[in-house]
Parts: C-alpha cells; structure tokens; sequence
C-alpha cells in the first residue's frame, strides 16, 4: 500500500534559515504540489510559502496554528523548537511532525546525555568527563594535558565548542562558560574531551524508528577565516558528497553508530523519527562520534538536498508516519558546493541593515538566511549568515566553480565569504 499523500497537502516548515529555504525549495519540487507554508519563513522562501508570523520557540501557537489550519505536515528546522517539545505538542494536537520528540532531542540539547547513551551503546566516541564545579573541570584539564576539547552542555547555536591548543585556553574556556556565563545555562555544564586528530565529516540519516536510510555524506566548514583560521561560527560553506566517506563508511557508520544509539533510546522508552545526524571524526581506528545534532545540518543540507534525486515529500512523509521502508531515497551522481556570504563582524559582531543587490539569472539555490526586505521593497542583510550560494555539477571542481560564480556576483558592504571551500578535498 502506498503512501496517501494528498495532491496539495498542506505543509509547514518551521524556521528561517538557508536549511528551512533549502527544505521549501525541495518541497516545491514535489510532484505531488504541496501548499507550503513557513514559520517565520525569510523573503527568499516567500517564493515558494505561504508566511506564517510565529517564532520558531512558539511551540504552542506553531501547534495550534498547525492543527487549526489542517497542516497535513510539520516540518522542523532548528533544534530550538524540537529541544522545547515541537514535536511533542504536534503530535498531540494531532498534526503529522518530521522530527525528534523533546527526550530524542536531548541527543543534541544535551552534550553529556548524549555522551551517556554512546557510552552504554559503546558507541566510538572521545573519551570525555563532565562537570558542573569551575575548579573540577580546571583540575582535570591540568591532569589531562592539551590540545583538549571544552563544549558547553546545552544548544549555543553551534559556537559552544572550544578546542584548546594549550591548557590556559581550555581555563579560559571554562571561565567564560561556567563563571563569566556566556551561554547561559547551557553552559552552566560543561563536557571535556580529549581531541581527535583526522578528516570531519557529517552525516545525516533518515530515521522513522525502524528504518534507516543515509543521506549523502558532506563536510562543512566551521572557521570563520580562509585555511581553517578565526572562530568556530555555525559553517562557513560546504561540499558533498565527501570521495573518501565511501559506502562502506556509511555502512559501518550505520552498523557501528546510528543502529546501537537508537537501540539505547528504545531500551530508555525513546522512540527517534526525524533526521540524525552524525558529526564524526574519521580517524585511523575508524569513524568517531564527535557530536550528534537532531536535525538537518546547516549549511549541509544546502548541498545535500540539491543532490536528492527522490520526492522529499515522500520521504519526510513516510519517516514521520514510521514507514520510511516503503519509499526511495535516491541520489543523483553529481556533485554540490555551497559558500556562506556573512556579515562583517560575524561570528562575534555582525553589522546588519545594508542593502543587498542580487543580479538576474542567479541560481535558484541561493537561499535566505539573514535577510530581510524593507518597506521599500530593498533586500536588506539580518543576520550573520546572510545567504548561502549552492553550485551543483558532474564534480566538485565544477560545482565549486558554479557556486563561486555565483556567490562573487552577488554584492553588499563588507560581505564575507571563504575562498577555499571544496579547494583542497583529500
């Protein structure tokens, strides 16, 4: 039996980033012509959605907005909304929802939860300890040596990780997130780890519970500045697919990470329906867990989803409703490079409100982040990460090419971007 997924079905996606543009722009795509409809939603998605002014933290008024206006599927961006119970209140407004439960969630809202299901699923992972005492964590560092790593407990928008080269950077690490509080709560615990040395790669997995079915490996690239310099920000661009995640990776990644993790969520009474997304470290003993996100990664599904041959309704359809198994997942055998167009003063201190000039016969795949439109009708930046540019093609060299192409012709004061996305592979 096949799915019955209504011509025109209503659906809402949740957030107003590159990956919700990026979402909307496949879902248009659908043969099936769903109604779109986006919550805030950003001008470059009002293209394709209907706007909904509600904020991504409004779990109750998206649900209730959801149930009253028949959404036929709730699709959740961020990790904020499904950390507060999204899904939960969609679910039981009776409203289909794509994406984890609050207690799934924790497998990102919670460094040191997560660290404890990898550790009872003997998931590969760093060796870690967690601490709530300033002086506690300072004292195992010294015992422990650097490089090292400090990651606040909770969501900090993915700048929440430090990887100290010296034992006084981890110490200061420590003082601005447990005594200076510059997380708030969410770093009020934090886990410390001992670094990994290889080659990152992120990815993301389908998961209805049951099923599991990959997506295309990707690489993201998290400094700021050209050559891995500058602060961490939330990605600076990225590639995909990654030549040396090859399938037997993914296989032993499934085999070895994602199906044990899942297994110790059910043996807690956590069943997982939504993305998981893996952040690994590709070590010579093997793929590492470095983090787990309960969501599509951002910018990776700027790449990943331009490459997605299949129905994406059909798939976010089918995992919400625990029967991923009766659709495809397949994938084009091309290549995608996207690069991030910042702020000036991003990640710290981004300026915003300066005029954006977008030439005719760009892309499609130029998606909204930081933008905003003035009365005037003038595309205005909002926001550190202000567009991400996605060039595809039968390689990388060639997407690369396509997406820088794009990215240089589109203009505004101080616009920062990476020059060596994609530039140096193996």
């Amino acid at each position: 039996m096949g799915l019955a997924i209504p011509d025109g079905a209503r659906v809402l996606v949740v957030g107003s980033g590159a990956r919700e543009h990026a979402i909307a722009w496949a879902l248009a795509k659908s043969p099936r012509r769903p109604r779109l409809y986006a919550a805030p939603g950003n001008p470059g998605m009002a293209a394709w959605c209907e706007m909904v002014n509600l904020r991504v933290d409004d779990v109750s008024g998206i649900a209730q907005f959801a149930a009253r206006e028949r959404i036929d599927l709730v699709v959740v961006g961020p990790e904020l909304p499904l950390a507060l119970g999204l899904a939960d209140a969609c679910a039981a407004a009776g409203v289909r929802v794509f994406g984890p439960s609050r207690a799934a969630a924790r497998l990102e809202s919670s460094k040191a939860f997560a660290k404890a299901v990898m550790a009872k699923a003997g998931v590969p992972t760093a060796a870690y300890a967690t601490f709530t005492d300033p002086a506690a964590a300072k004292a195992y560092i010294r015992q422990q040596g650097a490089p090292i790593v400090v990651k606040a407990d909770g969501l900090a928008a993915g700048k929440g990780v430090v990887v100290a080269e010296t034992i006084a950077a981890a110490e200061a690490a420590i003082d601005a997130l447990m005594v200076g509080g510059k997380f708030g709560a969410a770093g009020a615990t934090v886990v410390i780890e001992q670094f990994l040395r290889g080659r990152e790669a992120s990815l993301m997995f389908f998961v209805d519970g049951e099923t599991v079915r990959p997506l295309l490996p990707a690489r993201d690239y998290k400094r700021v500045g050209d050559g891995d310099t500058g602060p961490n920000t939330g990605g600076m661009g990225a590639f995909a697919p990654v030549p040396e995640v090859t399938a037997d990776v993914v296989a032993d990644v499934e085999r070895r990470i994602v199906r044990p993790t899942l297994a110790e969520l059910r043996a807690r009474g956590i069943v997982y329906r939504g993305v998981l997304y893996a952040g690994l470290m590709l070590t010579e003993d093997g793929p590492y867990v470095v983090e787990f996100n309960a969501r599509f990664g951002d910018p990776e599904t700027e790449v990943v989803l331009p490459l997605l041959a299949s129905d994406l309704l059909a798939i976010l359809w089918a995992t919400a409703e625990g029967r991923l198994a009766d659709v495809e997942v397949a994938w084009r055998d091309e290549a995608a490079v996207c690069v991030v167009l910042a702020a000036p003063g991003y990640p710290e201190r981004p300026q915003t409100g300066a005029a954006i000039t977008l030439p005719d016969g760009l892309p499609e795949t130029v998606f909204h982040a930081g933008t905003a439109q003035r009365g005037d009708g003038q595309l205005v930046t909002a926001g550190g990460r202000v567009l991400t540019v996605t060039g595809t093609g039968p390689d990388l060299t060639a997407a690369r090419a396509a997406a820088y192409r794009a990215a240089e012709a589109i203009t505004f004061p101080g616009k920062h971007m990476r020059k060596d996305i994609a530039l140096v592979v193996h």
